[in-house]
């Protein structure tokens, strides 16, 4: 008799769930395919640019010296434009190809896109918070 009654229990548990996962916002896919703040700063590859959303990809090294000196900078500008503009890191010296796939022939490499997904400047060498915030702010980020 407990277990019919818990069997009947978790029907019902499972039938009120059920439609409240099928109405959220975003599909698991879509989940799926926009990578937290932390993972484009990972220094793997990525999928750049996130589509409709302003994105610059910093393409350095962790073991180059201007790229550490950009690390922090990468690290707050990430969190500070969460869900506003992507800003991703690759580690072209761990993950070899990446820098032919930009046409990178130098690092650290910034290169800002459009929310449309195309490049719209690229800088070579350090490049600090404040130029890259006015370059965000130019290609329509608030």
């Amino acid at each position: 008799m407990k277990l019919n009654r818990l069997l009947s229990l978790l029907m019902l548990l499972a039938l009120v769930c059920m439609p409240l996962t099928a109405c959220s916002s975003e599909s698991p896919e879509a989940k799926a395919a926009s990578p937290s703040a932390s993972d484009l700063i990972s220094g793997k590859p990525q999928s750049v640019p996130i589509p409709g959303m302003v994105t610059m990809v910093d393409i350095g090294a962790h073991a180059c010296i201007p790229c550490k000196m950009m690390t922090p900078i990468i690290e707050e500008l990430s969190k500070e434009y969460d869900g506003r503009a992507a800003i991703a890191f690759i580690d072209v010296w761990e993950n070899k190809g990446e820098g032919q796939k930009y046409n990178v022939r130098s690092i650290p490499t910034q290169i800002f896109y459009d929310a449309n997904g195309k490049e719209q400047y690229r800088h070579v060498g350090f490049l600090s918070k404040d130029a890259i915030v006015a370059k965000l702010t130019e290609l329509g980020v608030k």
